[in-house]
């Protein structure tokens, strides 16, 4: 009968006890009589010694060919080991080599970032890859228990749509029998019919911009989540950006404290915020930017070099509000007290991660609505559905988009969001 498993998670549970790991062989050194075995099962990784007067000849010579990530089953005593970065080690009395690994291409010395992309399905098995991506797993979990909790009601945004919401300069089209269709920038839009029938909506899912950009912040497919309030200004998505963030942080910082070790995070950092979030407009913001020496210019966005110099100024997240109408997508309320701004705001990152969160309240008047569209030069019919949500019982409504990978990459300190995603697409990169 094959022996029942136990996890690396839970070894502390069984000190004393004989248990059965079963997983992959992460490294291995030996000396004289004595195997060290690395050996990691998803959870994590701890020490089997195997000493050669305690197994059988036969466990000794599959102890001798094992190789690196060979996949096999160890069964030993659980000890208590001060020197073990878990404290614990495996005193082995049986082994079982399910599949020798042959020649693993990944090994101890330096790879380059391209050679290691094109084995990224065998790079998430390293440590540092699982640590990313365990922090991405409570990021994801952090964002749905927020909304859950606060009444929100998940509502799933199609794939496939007819119309842009980000401009159509960077849409991704396929043929759909006989007619155009386009994979989502965003589920926005649908949100806001979501948020009219149940006052507090989300769709959390994978949005696709074909921009050709190759820069550290960008991915042509990565995952967004899109709450929307209906009866909610742009006061109200700040405050509810600033609560659900600080739920994140604070969500990371419980669960996951050794993997940010293994990241050699700065874990202070993230201990260092705390609400309120400061809050400057787009105006404070180009002066200040020329104050640091950054020439920029009234009436433009903010680049990643602009945001970067910014958030550098602050421990915490930053809102900059108010940005231009010009810069912003059509569905954006223009400000009541000037009509060359918008309602709405960015929120950036600490430590020159810059914009994580976009944010701002939407245009509820069907007039003027239309007019935006034609000012844009939108095709109408496409919208119908949208200018519908004015036509029977408009409300003030606001929301924001956070990208997962951008906010997984600031909650990991790394330098490239192409390691927060299993496998990320870029401009230049599409396999495996």
């Amino acid at each position: 009968m094959e022996p029942s498993q136990v996890y690396i998670r839970d070894i502390a549970e069984h000190v004393g006890k004989t248990v059965t790991l079963k997983g992959w062989l992460y490294n291995f050194r030996k000396s004289g009589k004595l195997r060290f075995l690395q050996v990691r099962d998803g959870t994590g990784t701890i020490q089997c010694i195997v000493f050669r007067k305690e197994v059988s000849e036969e466990v000794w010579e599959d102890a001798k060919q094992l190789t690196q990530e060979s996949s096999l089953m160890v069964t030993g005593e659980v000890r208590e080991d001060p020197r073990s970065p878990i404290g614990f080690e495996l005193g082995v009395s049986d082994l079982t080599l399910v599949q020798r690994s042959e020649g693993y291409p990944i090994t101890k010395k330096e790879h380059g970032v391209h050679f290691l992309m094109t084995q990224r399905h065998l790079w998430v098995r390293s440590r540092r890859q699982q640590a990313v991506l365990r922090i991405r797993h409570t990021v994801v979990k952090a964002i749905r228990d927020y909304l859950d909790d606060q009444g929100f009601v998940l509502f799933d945004a199609p794939i496939f749509t007819p119309n842009a919401v980000e401009g159509t300069s960077t849409l991704f089209g396929t043929e759909y029998f006989g007619s155009m269709v386009y994979l989502t920038q965003s589920g926005q839009l649908y949100q806001e019919s979501g948020a009219m029938s149940f006052g507090k909506v989300y769709c959390f899912g994978p949005t696709f911009r074909a921009e050709k950009s190759k820069t550290r912040r960008h991915l042509t497919e990565f995952w967004m989540v899109e709450p929307e309030v209906a009866y909610a200004d742009l006061d109200d998505a700040i405050d509810l950006c600033e609560d659900f963030t600080m739920a994140i942080v604070t969500r990371v910082l419980e669960n996951n404290r050794a993997d940010l070790e293994t990241l050699e995070r700065d874990i202070s950092k993230l201990e260092a915020i705390q609400k309120p979030f400061p809050r400057i407009s787009y105006d404070d913001a180009v002066k200040r930017l020329n104050e640091l020496g950054v020439e920029k210019e009234w009436g433009g966005d903010l680049g990643a070099e602009e945001e970067t110099v910014l958030s550098k100024e602050y421990d915490s997240p930053l809102f900059v509000h108010r940005y231009p109408l010009a810069v912003k997508a059509f569905y954006m309320k223009s400000d009541p007290a000037d009509e060359r701004l918008s309602m709405s705001v960015d929120m950036l990152a600490p430590e020159g991660y810059g914009e994580v969160i976009g944010a701002g309240q939407r245009e509820d008047d069907l007039d003027v609505l239309l007019g935006k569209i034609d000012h844009h030069g939108l095709p109408q019919d496409v919208f119908e559905w949208y200018l519908d949500l004015r036509r029977y019982g408009s409300v003030p409504h606001s929301g924001f988009g956070m990208g997962l990978e951008r906010t997984v990459t600031w909650m990991c300190g790394i330098h490239h969001l192409r390691e927060t995603i299993p496998f990320p697409r870029l401009m230049d990169h599409k396999e495996p």
